[in-house]
């Protein structure tokens, strides 16, 4: 079982992540106000710090293909996390910046979001699967940009019937944490586990870092379940 841990603000809090088993550690070069997000420039220094350690993982919430584009040439990372609106990055926008971004970065992988609202996700995985490597479902939120951050699960069964149905590797992510990781796997059989909002660390100005404690005990119970 694979895991990957969003969000890293530091280049110090991304190596401890990776040490403690982490395999895909996920930045958030932005100016948005999402949560966790930092400038382009301290999310290569992250990429950079983490090579040959953890597969490095750069979300966009854009609509704009070029506002994408930039941001990977600026960031340099392994995978693209696309989660901004799906009605604006249809799947064919999503094959035309694939086209665009792999004549240029040819090793670039794509990660498209798929929002578990309800059995419509269903379709929208299905219409997405041509144009991207893997996909994370994950929850919504409606006070935060796009897809994912949400801290709360969703319906487990349509997660399930995306994974039997799809040819792609599938990442669970919504509300997953230490104690609830090994039921969702369980439930769902993914590819891989995600986690940004219950491996948290709040601080007291607001604002939070990566728990280590939390992440090591998230890691150690998604490899044993």
């Amino acid at each position: 079982m694979k895991v990957q841990i969003y969000t890293m603000q530091t280049a110090s809090e991304a190596l401890a992540a990776a040490a403690a088993g982490v395999d895909c550690l996920g930045v958030t070069p932005s100016n948005r106000g999402l949560p966790g997000e930092i400038s382009f420039e301290t999310a290569r220094g992250i990429v950079d710090a983490l090579k040959g350690k953890a597969e490095r993982v750069a979300l966009s919430v854009e609509s704009d293909l070029d506002l994408i584009a930039d941001m990977v040439t600026a960031v340099r990372p392994d995978v693209l996390h696309l989660c901004g609106d799906i009605k604006l990055v249809t799947p064919q926008r999503v094959r035309q910046l694939r086209e665009t971004l792999l004549a240029r970065y040819p090793d670039l992988k794509i990660l498209q979001a798929i929002p578990m609202t309800g059995p419509e996700a269903l379709d929208h995985a299905a219409a997405f699967e041509p144009y991207c490597d893997t996909f994370i479902l994950d929850s919504v939120a409606a006070h935060i940009d796009g897809i994912g951050a949400a801290g709360v699960t969703h319906d487990w069964s349509l997660s399930r019937e995306i994974v039997k149905r799809s040819r792609l590797p599938v990442i669970l992510a919504g509300g997953l944490g230490p104690d609830n990781v090994q039921a969702a796997i369980a439930a769902v059989q993914p590819w891989a586990v995600d986690s940004l909002t219950h491996t948290n660390k709040p601080l007291p100005e607001g604002g939070f870092r990566k728990d280590i404690d939390k992440i090591a005990a998230f890691v150690r119970a998604a490899k044993a379940g």
